[in-house]
């Protein structure tokens, strides 16, 4: 059985993705948590991995890092269906993918994924609102040529919508405004039992990383009702 090596659920981006996507598979895995920021937090993940960052997936003699990378390999291992079928959707799942890992760099840094917490709404600057407007355009198109055979991106679940989970979260947190195909698709990403069951895990967590807490009164601390 494959390892999975995360980090913290209520605050872990990255580690969500894969552990998200293996989930709605049905890929059954172990899984080993490294708490972020702590003094030992760097050695215990280079004994994973010589990236020295999470997640990591441990196949056997095989080790994976990076998101999408473990993403692939999960579809090359285990024929399980990461992307979607059709070609051109294909295409555009991957490019989507990609450009989710190398961008969104406004939205991601001004409003850190914490599941813990809920803010209130407030203008979070231009360039955030930039990021937002082009999560709304990937949706829409996405959703419009591609989605007609269910609620995300490309219809069925796949590793795009893997990617975008964190950027959903964040939505939801910071309660930025969205239209209403796009909030639709953010409440399906929130609503997947798989979610749901790694938001009550990281609810029940004791760590809080500073880095990942902004400096705002919440409108809910949904940790002190776990």
């Amino acid at each position: 059985m494959p390892t999975l090596v995360i980090a913290n659920k209520c605050y872990s981006s990255w580690s969500l993705r894969p552990w998200l996507l293996m989930k709605q598979l049905g890929i059954a895995f172990d899984e080993i948590t490294i708490p972020l920021d702590l003094p030992d937090t760097k050695e215990k993940v280079l004994k994973h991995s010589p990236a020295g960052k999470v997640p990591i997936l441990i196949d056997g003699d095989v080790t994976v890092w990076e998101s999408i990378s473990i993403m692939e390999y999960i579809g090359d291992a285990f024929g399980a269906p990461v992307w979607p079928e059709d070609r051109k959707a294909r295409a555009m799942a991957r490019s989507v993918a990609a450009e989710m890992h190398a961008s969104f760099f406004a939205l991601r840094n001004a409003c850190p994924m914490n599941l813990g917490k809920k803010y209130a709404r407030k203008d979070r600057g231009e360039a955030v609102a930039r990021d937002v407007a082009r999560f709304a355009e990937i949706v829409s198109q996405s959703r419009e040529q591609f989605g007609a055979g269910g609620p995300f991106l490309f219809g069925a679940f796949s590793a795009a919508d893997a990617m975008y989970a964190p950027l959903a979260t964040r939505l939801d947190t910071y309660s930025i405004p969205l239209d209403g195909t796009t909030k639709a698709y953010v409440d399906a990403v929130l609503s997947l039992p798989a979610f749901r069951e790694w938001r009550e895990a990281g609810l029940k967590e004791s760590w809080i990383v500073d880095a990942d807490e902004v400096d705002e009164e919440p409108i809910a601390n949904y940790r002190n009702a776990a």
